[in-house]
């Protein structure tokens, strides 16, 4: 793609960054087929191509946001589906990103808007602020269907309520343990980020990973002082909260790198393991964080990625469970990791089934499915119907939001790969194993 920047717009590093991305655009259109939002509403504009003309106009002229490119912008996923079709290395990703950021620098949106979107930074991204809020959440969730007849604020308001879970997860057994030691030498030693809205959530996700890396000989880290990773800011257009939030994890990492070593730092929702293997670029013109955001971008591993490096034992055998695995955007197309963790859940003995049209987003993505509902409701409901075709037991996914996105539609049960994982090799059986082969069992009678 032809660019037309001046001298004096590409001496600044963000729109250098910006431009260069833009000329590797050939426009071939390939990445209208996988965009989720192209594939519901054909509208050029709302496909990466067409977002890729709204922000070149919008940087080459150095004007504020409008209101058309703020509409176009602010339906993309940031499912990055076009980055793995783009057969010219387009990293739509930092493009994407950069334009988020100049839309809430330049751009006033409408006051509820800003209300709803400063809530969200307010409370999603702080563990004790987001289970008040799920305890208020819950109470008021009745209200749900009264609010969605009130516009589109009151559409989104009662999206909110309607994840707000019904009885509130109980907290992690492990609570504010430093290290947990495995019983022999440790082969490894590793951090787990512990995470923002997945520790209230499902806290049984992490604890999972903790007990199947011990029983393999793991010692597992959980640093006090780490925040959220500063994905969700950061698709909100918060640059600089999200940098902030970045530098305290990479200090407080560098801390235990320095002090005792780390192997890897685990991460076991998807959402942030593409985000923090990003710090290096994110912080590549900070002199004092460049060096060592780069190090933790290297040493940021999923923890199904991880446990590939692991001599991984005989699972309990053949396991009575077929298995949909939902393929999180950001491990398929944010981090390219896409076959591995079936892998692992086929050689741990369960039975795996890919899913129809699964390079399509479930409509999760952070806050999307808050602040666009009706198109993520759209492709849920899109993915759900795909999922029911596989016939399954059970879904495995690697990322909270989509745990929480698919199930709020469907009873079958969702869980997180590394609780199966956990139990193929000798943890506990999940309760919703239970269930589900009670309801096997009754609809074969």
């Amino acid at each position: 793609m032809q660019t037309n920047f001046s001298l004096a717009q590409l001496a600044d590093p963000a729109t250098a960054e910006a431009e260069k991305i833009l000329r590797a655009c050939v426009h071939c259109g390939f990445c209208t087929a996988t965009c989720p939002t192209f594939v519901l509403l054909g509208d050029e504009l709302d496909s990466p191509r067409g977002r890729i003309y709204l922000i070149k106009e919008m940087l080459e002229k150095d004007r504020a946001a409008d209101a058309e490119t703020v509409l176009h912008i602010d339906r993309c996923l940031s499912c990055l589906a076009c980055m793995t079709t783009c057969p010219s290395g387009v990293h739509y990703m930092h493009l994407v990103d950069e334009a988020r950021a100049r839309i809430e620098k330049t751009y006033r949106r409408p006051l509820s808007e800003r209300i709803l979107r400063a809530l969200l930074g307010f409370v999603l991204p702080y563990p004790r602020r987001f289970a008040l809020a799920l305890r208020a959440g819950a109470l008021a969730a009745p209200l749900a269907p009264v609010l969605a007849r009130f516009g589109r604020t009151g559409q989104r308001l009662a999206a909110m309520l309607r994840f707000a879970p019904k009885r509130m997860p109980r907290a992690s057994s492990f609570g504010k343990r430093g290290a947990i030691k495995p019983q022999a030498e440790p082969v490894a030693r590793v951090a787990l980020l512990g995470g923002c809205a997945q520790k209230i959530l499902r806290p049984e996700t992490n604890e999972a990973a903790i007990r199947l890396l011990a029983r393999f000989g793991v010692e597992t880290v959980l640093t006090r002082g780490e925040v959220c990773c500063g994905a969700l800011v950061h698709h909100l257009g918060e640059e600089a909260q999200a940098l902030a939030q970045a530098r305290r994890n990479i200090d407080v990492w560098s801390a235990e790198i320095e002090a005792r070593g780390l192997d890897a730092i685990i991460i076991t929702a998807s959402g942030c393991g593409t985000m923090i293997k990003d710090y290096g670029f994110l912080l590549r013109n900070d002199p004092a964080y460049a060096a060592k955001a780069a190090r933790v971008s290297t040493l940021a591993k999923d923890v199904t990625e991880f446990l590939t490096t692991l001599e991984l034992p005989k699972p309990r055998g053949t396991l009575p469970f077929t298995v949909a695995y939902h393929s999180a955007c950001s491990m398929q197309h944010g981090q390219k990791i896409d076959a591995l963790p079936q892998h692992l859940l086929a050689q741990a003995g369960f039975a795996v089934r890919d899913i129809p049209e699964g390079h399509l987003c479930c409509g999760s993505a952070g806050t999307y499915n808050i602040l666009q509902p009706e198109l993520a409701l759209a492709l849920r409901d899109r993915k759900i119907a795909n999922i029911l075709k596989t016939s399954p037991d059970l879904i495995a996914t690697g990322n909270i939001g989509c745990m929480t996105q698919i199930a709020s539609g469907m009873e079958i049960p969702v869980l997180h790969t590394i609780e199966l994982l956990d139990f193929a090799y000798g943890g506990p059986q999940p309760a919703a194993l239970n269930q589900s082969r009670k309801r096997s069992e009754s609809e074969k009678k």
